[in-house]
């Protein structure tokens, strides 16, 4: 069965699941799911400079083969012939990982990261990259190599970083998956500025390969970093996630861990905390925070307000550790490759650390060993947490930039994300709501390897908030 026209190229609209049903079905094919998605970028990314590359014709190729492969009665997997964007520091064979600077241009890999080859094995199609900052350095989407990408929903604040160019292209129809990392909130902020679902899977969930250098990543960027999907439902990051988290030999800290755990006793204990370390919280962000709560509340969740334990002690671990990590491995690259506001951002977030010795990094280390006991104890008695993401909406384009006083802010503003890094746990942010004509979010934050948990809690979420994207460029 094929489609209109008209019908086809409405297909952008379209949900991961719904698109992947649709084609095993035949009721509609790869190709024109695809060309639809082709035509939306044509018409959006000019405007918001998401993608900066789109594989046009190797995605159109691929979708041939796609659809070849049903008319010949192939067993389709579950993804099979949808299209997909990824961050541009994702290893995909035949496009450079440039990590949005310049000098890495002509980075091209040879093979794919193991998680997109596990999804082009679930029959994926690369479509394009998604923009990011260089090196995934700030909390805002504007490369050296790229440019800025723009908030759909208002041009004027952050669309968030360091995985901005695929929250844009879900947000706006360009894509119905969106492959991104998170270090630091890098998943899970972009998806608040831009109305979108994403999942940060615990560390060893989704496996990782070695560096397209000779040198292997400091401590902090093998324990605080993890791959993880976006998407617009919460059903399509399940989806994704099962797909793209069985074992690479190239990464030692994959885990063969169940994708669902051990039931638990109703009602599930859900802490509420809605001023993370108490440093302020905005008031639109509080209430989306109240409204996530009472609709878990309806769906059964036991939910009260308790912070977790040592949130103020986690952020200070987790920057004196990467602080420590940047100063020894990556200052000189940061000087030499990156733009100016980067570098000042670098050396803003630096001034707040003092610099470490060999004893004080150590010490560090076993401090989060610490604080991750605490955190298990606490999770024994609330397996959930709900909190923000950022107890501050999106900033305005510039803020990151404009001083230490601002990063001081931004990192306290993010202190349970950041913190979520540093103990290696699972968290699911989704979208409440629409607030002053930007997006509302909140996150959801399990013990490790129940990312089960925190997407259950999160569809409760999604069915009461109904969220309207794609959306339009609002400017």
């Amino acid at each position: 069965m094929r489609r209109s026209g008209a019908v086809a190229n409405e297909l952008w609209r379209g949900s991961l699941s719904d698109l992947a049903e649709a084609i095993r079905a035949r009721k509609v094919s790869s190709t024109e799911v695809v060309q639809a998605h082709l035509q939306r970028i044509d018409a959006v990314n000019p405007r918001v400079n998401a993608l900066p590359e789109v594989l046009r014709d190797a995605a159109l190729r691929a979708a041939a083969r796609a659809d070849h492969a049903l008319a010949r009665g192939v067993a389709p997997g579950p993804l099979h012939g949808v299209p997909f964007t990824l961050k541009i520091n994702i290893d995909l064979a035949g496009s450079a990982t440039t990590a949005g600077v310049p000098a890495l241009r002509e980075a091209v890999p040879a093979c794919d990261a193991p998680h997109v080859a596990q999804l082009k094995a679930a029959g994926a199609i690369a479509l394009a990259r998604g923009n990011m900052p260089d090196f995934g350095f700030r909390w805002h989407t504007d490369s050296s190599l790229h440019g800025a990408s723009l908030n759909p929903w208002d041009a004027r604040v952050t669309p968030g970083g360091s995985s901005g160019g695929d929250a844009i292209a879900l947000a706006t129809g360009m894509t119905p998956l969106g492959l991104g990392n998170d270090f630091g909130g890098s998943l899970r902020y972009p998806a608040l500025c831009c109305g979108v679902a994403t999942l940060r899977p615990t560390l060893g969930r989704v496996a990782r390969a070695a560096p397209p250098t000779p040198v292997e990543p400091p401590l902090s960027f093998q324990m605080f970093s993890v791959h993880g999907p976006m998407a617009r439902q919460v059903r399509d990051l399940r989806l994704t996630l099962a797909a793209m988290s069985a074992a690479d030999a190239r990464d030692p800290w994959w885990v063969p861990a169940p994708l669902v755990g051990p039931a638990l006793r109703a009602p599930i204990k859900v802490a509420m905390c809605v001023d993370p370390g108490a440093w302020g919280v905005h008031a639109q962000v509080a209430e989306g925070v109240h409204k996530a709560a009472h609709w878990l509340d309806q769906a059964g969740y036991g939910v009260e307000e308790i912070a977790p334990p040592q949130i103020a002690e986690m952020l200070e671990t987790y920057m004196q550790i990467i602080a420590a990590d940047v100063r020894s491995t990556l200052l000189p690259a940061v000087a030499a490759l990156t733009s100016a506001d980067t570098q000042r951002f670098v050396t803003d977030f630096m001034q707040l650390v003092p610099a470490s010795t060999l004893d004080g990094y150590i010490g560090a280390l076993a401090r989060r060993n610490q604080i991750a006991r605490a955190w298990g104890l606490f999770q024994q008695d609330y397996p959930l947490l709900l909190a923000p993401v950022s107890a501050q909406p999106p900033f305005a384009v510039g803020f990151d930039v404009s001083g230490v006083a601002a990063v001081r802010a931004l990192m306290q503003a993010m202190a349970l994300s950041v913190g979520v890094n540093l103990l290696g746990l699972p968290a699911v942010a989704i979208p409440v709501g629409v607030a002053h004509g930007l997006p509302q979010g909140v996150q959801l934050i399990g013990a490790r390897y129940r990312e089960d948990l925190c997407l259950d809690a999160a569809e409760c979420i999604e069915r009461a908030a109904a969220m309207p994207t794609p959306i339009d460029p609002r400017f």
